[in-house]
């Protein structure tokens, strides 16, 4: 019989985690593959995926999952996360990978139920179709809830030792790590920043006033206060790690505003449009680093320094 490889999407957690147990304790061949994008890294991952000695294949997709996340087929859920759509690309890459390094099914974590959105049976059907993995996509936590895969026909996979979870609740993932000795796992929540309510506040508005945004755009919403006014933002860094980030962003067209008799944040003045930045919005940026300065926030006499 030949060697079964499976291609699992691992993010770290404990539900990607148990996955993979899973199937190694059928004596399957598993390899991680995980994502990193604007809006994710791999850091997770990575840390599981030693712990528990997976291979593990990283993949950057930043500037197409970006380009998806404009303009999702099947929406967004409760912020600006495009779930459903986030899965499809996710398995259409690892399908390629699949077939290039002649893995025999893709895998995941997914539990029947766990999430509303991405995770309810139309959506795993959905999710399977549309990645073009039709019959070859296990979600071994909750595969006896669901149709069997050509894995399991071809008995590849022993259907009776897979699981039957569903729901929110997470008695039996907790167990289930017990009995692996699994005792520190992130917890559900993710570490998707499109999940994030406010940040996703940041993110409409950048896309209402620059639909071309870039990695650069999406690595300034992560920093700062920010203000915005028509196509131009002014973003206050608050401490100085975050002034030495926002200063490396600066591109072409945009300014940077510093007091030079008081220590205060450094501002950066962001322009989304063809036109000169107004003067009267320059104003608003120093009236801005100064207010953000405790030391410099009522004095009458503070002078500023403009790097164009």
């Amino acid at each position: 019989m030949k060697k079964i490889r499976v291609l699992l999407l691992f993010s770290g957690g404990l539900d990607s985690i148990l996955a993979t147990k899973v199937l190694m304790e059928q004596g399957i061949e598993v390899k991680g593959i995980t994502f990193k994008s604007y809006f994710f890294d791999a850091e997770q991952a990575k840390k599981a995926a030693k712990k528990i000695k997976l291979a593990l294949k990283i993949v950057d997709f930043s500037k197409e999952h970006l380009k998806m996340v404009k303009n999702p087929k099947y929406g967004y859920g409760k912020a600006i996360n495009p779930c459903i759509d986030c899965h499809i690309l996710m398995l259409k890459k690892a399908k390629a990978v699949m077939k290039k390094e002649k893995f025999s099914f893709v895998a995941t974590g997914e539990v029947l139920g766990e999430r509303p959105m991405s995770q309810n049976k139309g959506a795993l059907g959905l999710i399977e179709k549309e990645s073009g993995l039709k019959g070859y996509l296990l979600r071994p936590l909750s595969a006896k809830l669901l149709k069997p895969t050509i894995p399991e026909k071809l008995g590849w996979v022993d259907r009776e030792k897979l699981l039957d979870i569903s729901g929110r609740s997470r008695k039996k993932q907790i167990a289930l790590a017990k009995k692996y000795k699994i005792k520190k796992y992130p917890t559900p929540a993710g570490g998707c920043l499109l999940c994030d309510l406010e940040f996703s506040k940041r993110l409409r508005e950048l896309l209402k006033i620059y639909p071309r945004c870039e990695g650069n755009d999406i690595g300034l919403l992560k920093l700062g206060r920010h203000f915005c006014f028509a196509k131009t933002k002014i973003i206050i860094g608050r401490n100085e790690e975050e002034n030495e980030k926002i200063k490396k962003l600066k591109n072409k067209g945009d300014i940077l505003i510093e007091m030079k008799n008081y220590p205060g944040p450094l501002t950066l003045v962001k322009n989304y449009s063809r036109l000169k930045i107004s003067k009267s919005v320059l104003e608003k940026a120093k009236k801005l680093t100064q207010y953000y300065s405790t030391k410099a926030r009522y004095e009458r006499v503070v002078e500023f320094d403009i790097i164009i």
